[in-house]
């Protein structure tokens, strides 16, 4: 058996699950993001119980470590560099971005397209990056003002699928012209997450628990209290 436990609380949704292989056995999640702390220790022992199954017969646990909420971000990976340290299993870090696009790629049927998951940071600034349909970085994740003029290198190329958070504010920049753009509704599932975790299990793809870090994508700080 190769049971997988895997988080993701970057986003407003916190997904729970717990898996053998890419058969998922249990998943619990929860839609209010203020809540992901209280939500996340409980989903897991929850999910464990309900499928029989002891955190020492866990074979890896995989967690999103950003780009995304700097408090879910926090909150996911600690726990699961925690459950790491104490069962001595491998972690794996997924970044939120390339999951976002694995999730959209594996619901659309064109797949000569570019794919630009885009995470809503405040104002008009975005986390974003471009796939194609093999994962393979078009534009590397970053962090990026958007304007009217924001890929415009690209659009007119060929399709270019735009989802995410921060989606709704590059629409509303867009032109009528922008006939090679495409909004889908993206919703990272538990199945997407499931799937994408196995495919870095069978590679191999685990971090060094001492030194693996959040993808915070730019510097995270907080204001002096006077």
């Amino acid at each position: 058996m190769n049971y997988i436990l895997n988080i993701h609380t970057t986003s407003e949704k916190a997904i729970v699950n717990l898996c053998d292989g890419n058969v998922i056995l249990d998943t619990l999640e929860n839609d209010h993001s203020k809540e992901h702390a209280a939500f996340l220790h409980t989903g897991i022992q929850q999910i464990l119980q309900r499928a029989g199954v002891s955190p020492k017969q866990l074979k890896a646990v995989g967690v999103t470590g950003g780009p995304g909420s700097y408090t879910g971000i926090r909150v996911g990976l600690a726990t699961a560099k925690g459950l790491c340290f104490a069962l001595k299993i491998p972690l794996m870090i997924f970044n939120t971005l390339e999951l976002m696009a694995f999730s959209v790629i594996e619901n659309t049927a064109n797949k000569n397209a570019w794919f630009c998951p885009l995470i809503d940071a405040r104002r008009m600034e975005v986390f974003t990056a471009v796939y194609d349909a093999h994962l393979n970085e078009v534009i590397p994740p970053s962090a990026m003002i958007l304007d009217e003029n924001s890929f415009a290198n690209l659009l007119g190329t060929m399709p270019l699928y735009f989802f995410g958070s921060g989606a709704v504010k590059f629409k509303k920049l867009l032109n009528d012209n922008s006939s090679q753009a495409f909004f889908p509704p993206e919703v990272v599932s538990s199945e997407a997450l499931a799937a994408f975790s196995w495919n870095k299990f069978q590679k191999s793809e685990f971090e060094n628990l001492m030194i693996s870090e959040p993808i915070y994508i730019k510097e995270f700080y907080t204001p002096v209290k006077k």
